[in-house]
């Protein structure tokens, strides 16, 4: 598996014949292609492994990554926290959120407003109305949309260079490398998540900090 920066020109039947351009890109294409087969054959390993983890489990091992997510923040009052609600198996931080509010913190939740779009966040508190959303998660069913201060991103897998690898659509990368001001950029996970590698490609924007269990 290589990246593009790596990537070996494939020989093919007659390819002396084309552009040394177009050589490049078809031995670029073939790289990603393999890149994406990988990619989706370890998110579902990845998934289906911490879905095998026990409720009582991920419940302990979310409790730890609140308390280091504190640590790592410090202070929230006056900040707008983008957090999450929790899908598949990811770490559950809902109960950290109320505490960020009782600190004098914000808390904005991620919407899908379109596909290939940047995700929207928008403020919501206990007893706010969520709806169904992409991928028929729950999302605030209204709210002011936010630009937050710190973007706490789950991941399906990170490597050592801070970069996550994701559902497969992009939303987090395409939202971080678009907002006006940078947040503080926080992706977590299990520990079990690490991989030596995603590969990353020219569009993917690694975390400042992966935070785990």
């Amino acid at each position: 598996m290589q990246d593009d920066a790596q990537v070996e020109i494939i020989q093919y039947p007659y390819s002396h014949e084309l552009p040394q351009e177009h050589r490049i890109e078809s031995a670029r294409s073939k790289a990603w292609n393999d890149i994406s087969r990988w990619r989706k054959a370890e998110r579902k390993r990845l998934i289906d492994e911490r879905l095998a983890l026990t409720p009582e489990e991920r419940q302990i091992r979310s409790g730890r990554i609140a308390s280091l997510l504190d640590s790592t923040i410090g202070n929230f009052a006056g900040r707008i926290v983008g957090s999450y609600w929790p899908f598949r198996g990811e770490p559950d931080l809902r109960n950290w959120g109320i505490m960020i509010i009782e600190r004098g913190g914000r808390i904005a939740l991620p919407v899908v407003v379109q596909k290939g779009w940047p995700l929207e966040y928008r403020t919501w508190s206990p007893g706010d109305p969520l709806e169904r959303g992409f991928w028929n998660m729950l999302v605030p069913a209204r709210g002011s949309a936010v630009q937050p201060d710190i973007v706490i991103a789950p991941v399906v897998g990170f490597d050592d260079a801070n970069y996550r690898l994701g559902y497969g659509g992009g939303f987090f990368d395409r939202t971080l490398a678009t907002m006006t001001r940078k947040p503080l950029s926080i992706g977590v996970g299990y520990a079990q998540s690490w991989i030596p590698t995603v590969y990353p490609q020219h569009h993917d924007v690694p975390m400042d900090v992966i935070v785990t269990d």
